[in-house]
């Protein structure tokens, strides 16, 4: 397989919680040796993409904040350019809040104001919270960071933004207008404007089948699924999204190539 560009999800795939997988940081490293281009593309919208590549290198990850693109960042620049005028109501956190008001979005709280809802992780989620959602969004635009259900952490797995989306959206009886990260066409946009290569050049490398292989069997690039977060191996045999490899972890994509 002739490769120019990995795409390397974060959660469940270099770490877990707050800890390295085994072998992910020295796999980081030999690729870069290989003198491979890497982005890291994650569906945690919860920080920014310079403090989300600052973690990473604090844990020994050969990252900078160039090769970070999250669905923050990927919801952050969708809102400022397609609603830049417009007053934003957001269920998430502190991050995205960041992320909003560094491109000039303007953030309220008055749900009667919205003109778009932005609907994320929110780990301060309450019935109140969902109610302000649900009125700020009678007549207003509704954008979503991303579907994962779950976040691979230490022990066990915990609630993601898929939840609070799905909260919103049924109080709503409606689908977010926009859903901005993987697998979603916006993501592999930021992918193909971001790495060298094209189509199977470009190996998209992450532990979810509905999010990270998808992404890439969508675009025609060459997909890996890690089994050190939440998919499986069963996962991926009864699945409709296939990958074209299955490794344990990312310690063995080198063997790949």
């Amino acid at each position: 397989m002739t490769v120019r560009s990995v795409v390397l999800d974060a959660d469940g795939t270099l770490v877990r919680g707050d800890e390295p997988i085994p072998g992910a940081i020295e796999a980081v490293d030999r690729l870069r040796e290989r003198g491979l281009d890497l982005l890291v593309l994650s569906n945690n919208p919860t920080r920014t993409p310079a403090d989300y590549a600052d973690w990473l290198a604090e844990l020994g990850f050969a990252v900078g904040p160039d090769d970070v693109v999250t669905s923050g960042s990927l919801t952050a620049d969708y809102v400022a350019a397609e609603y830049p005028d417009a007053a934003t109501y957001l269920l998430g956190e502190a991050g995205l809040r960041e992320m909003l008001a560094a491109r000039g979005v303007t953030l309220v709280a008055d749900p009667d104001a919205a003109e778009v809802v932005v609907a994320s992780i929110d780990r301060e989620f309450t019935y109140d919270r969902l109610r302000e959602a649900l009125w700020a969004l009678d007549g207003s635009a509704f954008v979503a960071t991303d579907p994962d259900r779950t976040i691979p952490a230490p022990d066990r797995p915990v609630p993601g933004s898929g939840p609070i989306v799905a909260a919103v959206a049924e109080a709503a009886n409606r689908d977010p207008d926009a859903m901005l990260g993987k697998p979603a066409q916006t993501a592999a946009e930021a992918v193909e404007s971001r790495v060298a290569g094209r189509g199977r050049e470009v190996l998209v490398v992450g532990d979810r089948l509905d999010t990270d292989v998808a992404l890439g069997e969508r675009a025609g690039m060459a997909t890996a699924l890690v089994c050190s977060g939440v998919s499986t191996r069963a996962d991926a045999e009864v699945s409709d999204v296939t990958p074209d490899y299955v490794i344990d972890s990312a310690a063995d994509v080198e063997s790949l190539l």
